[in-house]
């Protein structure tokens, strides 16, 4: 069900990231939602060799911790 990836970008060490639909529910919302929170800049991405769109756990957990604040 949820599959972890792990990335290295720019020598700047592992990076773990999870498709939209596994942020959309790590989050409690549509993937639309994540769509949008990702062209506002409150998600960040890495694109796979393949061309996936993947959505990075650090940015997902920042927001999360953000909306128990609010």
């Amino acid at each position: 069900m949820s599959e972890l990836h792990n990335e290295t970008a720019d020598g700047s060490g592992e990076r773990k990231s999870v498709f939209v639909d596994e942020a959309a529910v790590r989050l409690g919302v549509s993937r639309r939602t994540v769509y949008y929170r990702i062209r506002e800049g409150k998600l960040q991405t890495i694109r796979t060799p393949g061309g996936s769109q993947r959505v990075l756990l650090e940015s997902i957990e920042v927001l999360r911790r953000q909306k128990v604040s609010e």
